[in-house]
């Protein structure tokens, strides 16, 4: 049995390395050891992970996959949990989450097979409860902040985010440069959305 932890941030702004320590803290508690981890800024609501793919990719029957909170691997709508769901079990995988303690034993070897199968169907459950949560609070949150905007757009109080100005004026010389997207893609993280909308503010610019 390896425990492959995994880390999950939704923007690059943010930590997605925050919870290490408290993986760590889990398996030294428990005489374990964490034998790979998989860090990734990407959404939950998403299933365009390459971490989590990677880490389904590299697991065993038995291995864990251990995260902070179920939110971390999943704010998935219904269909695209039961995809996940799938591939986890497709692998023998078992999810064990900090927040969630039905799934605590399951880091533990040995037991006998109904116990172990009772775990697991209790575990099922649970983590079905705790993803369906997660969904409801991420749409909870944006339709939240799509109240907030619409209300700051009839104030007239609504600007949209603030243009990180320099990063632009860099990925616009780039461009002029001839720099391909792919490349400023691969080197920077910036969005193709982003670049389309600075060769069009070029190309204005040349009219």
């Amino acid at each position: 049995m390896f425990i492959r932890a995994y880390l999950r941030a939704s923007t690059k702004e943010q930590d997605a390395t925050r919870a290490r320590a408290d993986l760590q803290r889990f398996v030294d508690e428990r005489g374990l050891r964490i034998a790979a981890s998989y860090v990734e800024n990407e959404s939950g609501a998403s299933l365009q992970r390459p971490e989590l793919f990677r880490l389904l990719s590299d697991c065993q029957p038995g291995d864990v996959l251990l995260v902070e909170q179920v939110d971390r691997l999943s704010r998935l709508n219904a269909a695209d949990w039961e995809k996940l769901k799938a591939e986890i079990a497709a692998k023998r995988g078992r999810v064990v989450a900090l927040d969630l303690p039905t799934s605590h034993q399951l880091i533990q070897q040995g037991g006998d097979e109904f116990s172990a199968r009772m775990l697991d169907a209790i575990n099922g459950m649970m983590l079905d409860m705790l993803a369906a949560i997660a969904r409801k609070d991420y749409e909870d949150r944006r339709r939240r902040q799509a109240q907030g905007i619409e209300k700051a757009k009839t104030a007239g109080a609504y600007k949209g985010r603030p243009e990180d100005a320099g990063r632009n004026a860099a990925l616009m010389d780039l461009l002029r440069k001839g720099q391909t997207w792919a490349s400023i893609v691969a080197a920077t993280g910036v969005s193709t959305s982003t670049l389309a909308r600075l060769a069009k503010r070029l190309k204005d610019e040349a009219a």
